[in-house]
């Protein structure tokens, strides 16, 4: 029997011991080096470009540049995903580390508990390395280097609590009954390829997005919902029928299954609520994981620092606490 990728030497190429080991110095010598790999590590004012800086570290020993063009101070996360930081560098390293090492996604409480954070700092937290995430999936196309792909859907939130008497229930099937913020993620997935997930408030509302998102010539692969009928007008399709098989003839919808199982298990395990404004953040990092589950842990890492500290501002959150833009 092959031994699991996770088992083996080639997935743990960081432990988080070799986090804690690091200085202040060497956390932030990785950091410049990730920041700035276009220059070799050396500094770019965020708001000019100028490489013309001189360093002008604050009392507490933080590392801070002062443009000589422009006049303005900057640090490695002036701009980025992680602006206006409070943690150390060495703090953001640890926290990245423990959290594309958890397979199934990571306990914001938990991550609480390990940093020694308050559980909203934790969140935030947690949240801006789900957009790092997500960059990645930025303006994905489905099916430009595969023949095959899967779409499926699944429901999440709006749970209604049944009466504690029998003859106080009620329907649940029925819209009247129910809360109305029960939401479908639907993924569309290629065989043995890439992840794009979306949230709607039904499978059908899906439809457009999926014409959109997908390579005409695709062979797309569905189970029986009516939902997906309408996209046989573009798509090749091959149609399961659960009730009757899990695959028969080719037709199977394993690989989108195999992501939705990964959903659950954090949303079961980790999470316990994963509905609302955040349902698509939640969606797009089991994505990722999925995508990746066969890269190295060193590599994850790397990877979702350079998508932190190479965009600009979250888009939910700004600095510690969550505001309304104008």
């Amino acid at each position: 029997m092959a031994q699991h990728f996770l088992l083996s030497k080639q997935a743990k190429t960081l432990t988080l011991a070799e986090v804690f080991r690091m200085t202040d110095a060497q956390a932030e010598t990785a950091m410049m080096a990730i920041r700035w790999a276009d220059n070799n590590g050396k500094p770019a004012c965020s708001h000019c470009g100028s490489l013309t800086c001189y360093l002008s570290r604050r009392p507490s020993g933080a590392a801070r540049w002062r443009c000589k063009d422009c006049g303005k101070d900057f640090s490695i996360t002036s701009g980025t995903l992680f602006a206006s930081h409070k943690l150390p560098l060495r703090g953001y390293l640890a926290a990245i580390a423990i959290f594309v090492n958890e397979v199934k996604g990571k306990s914001m409480l938990a991550m609480s508990r390990d940093l020694g954070l308050s559980y909203k700092t934790a969140f935030v937290l947690c949240h801006k390395m789900r957009e790092a995430m997500a960059e990645d999936i930025k303006g994905r196309q489905i099916g430009d280097d595969r023949p095959e792909a899967e779409v499926d859907g699944g429901y999440f939130g709006g749970h209604v609590r049944p009466a504690n008497l029998r003859e106080n229930r009620k329907d649940r099937r029925l819209a009247a009954n129910q809360s109305g913020k029960r939401k479908v993620v639907v993924v569309i997935r290629e065989k043995g390829g890439e992840t794009l997930p979306g949230v709607f408030k039904s499978e059908s509302a899906a439809v457009s997005w999926i014409k959109s998102k997908v390579h005409k010539d695709t062979i797309l692969h569905a189970d029986e919902a009516p939902s997906w009928n309408a996209l046989h007008s573009k798509f090749e399709m091959m149609r399961i029928d659960h009730q009757d098989a899990y695959s028969f003839e080719g037709a199977c919808t394993n690989w989108a299954e195999s992501y939705f199982a990964r959903l659950r298990r954090g949303e079961m395990g980790h999470h316990h609520h994963i509905a609302g404004a955040y349902l698509l953040r939640y969606a797009q990092e089991a994505a990722w994981r999925e995508d990746n589950r066969r890269v190295a842990n060193g590599d994850q890492v790397k990877r979702v620092i350079d998508n932190a500290l190479g965009r600009k501002k979250s888009v939910d959150f700004c600095g510690y606490w969550q505001r309304h833009k104008d």
